[in-house]
């Protein structure tokens, strides 16, 4: 088994559970716990019905810049992490706000900077559409059909971008926290070798 820290994001629309799992699991590992940059912003007041198209995309990009930066500090600070969302997440929401067809270089860019930064992930967690209940929290959006079509796309894409052994689905059955918490360690250390458990 691999002697180091999982390196392990978290992936799937709003309200699946991303969090509460990944600050599990980065506690019970010992690694730093990369959170969500734009849940935080818009818990600190962001309205995005105020931004440009081209404010979205720079907002977009800093997002993603932002989480590399943080993973990268996490990696070497603790040679792991657990992060509140995928590389794919952020490719996902690219398209899903329509950037695909009106600015395609671009597009293939942030394509490119996506696999880059899946690279440095041992694993992808992929956590199920429409098993937990959507809290209407202000923040992200309650509508089930919306967040649904991000499912979709962050689904595809990481069926085609994420490598079958490193893309763990986790059963839309479990919705115990620690249930989920366990389920993940098993997949983690049968399918990549991972040691798993706190090592801090």
């Amino acid at each position: 088994m691999t002697a180091r820290p999982p390196r392990v994001a978290l992936s799937g629309s709003a309200g699946t559970g991303k969090t509460t799992l990944g600050r599990r699991l980065a506690e019970r590992w010992g690694v730093p716990f990369v959170a969500e940059g734009m849940r935080t912003r818009l818990e600190a007041g962001l309205d995005l019905h105020t931004f440009s198209h081209d404010d979205l995309a720079d907002l977009l990009h800093e997002l993603f810049a932002e989480q590399e930066a943080a993973v990268a500090a996490a990696l070497s600070a603790a040679g792991g992490f657990v992060a509140d969302r995928s590389p794919i997440d952020h490719l996902a929401f690219w398209l899903y706000y329509g950037f695909g067809g009106l600015r395609e270089a671009e597009t293939a860019a942030v394509l490119d900077r996506t696999l880059a930064a899946r690279s440095a992930c041992d694993a992808v967690v992929l956590l199920p559409w429409g098993v937990l209940p959507l809290e209407d929290d202000g923040v992200r959006s309650p509508n089930r059909w919306r967040q649904l079509h991000v499912q979709a796309l962050v689904e595809g894409l990481s069926l085609r971008h994420v490598p079958a052994d490193r893309l763990l689905w986790l059963p839309a059955g479990l919705t115990d926290p620690a249930a989920r918490v366990a389920w993940v360690e098993a997949e983690l250390a049968g399918r990549t070798g991972v040691r798993v458990g706190r090592l801090a």
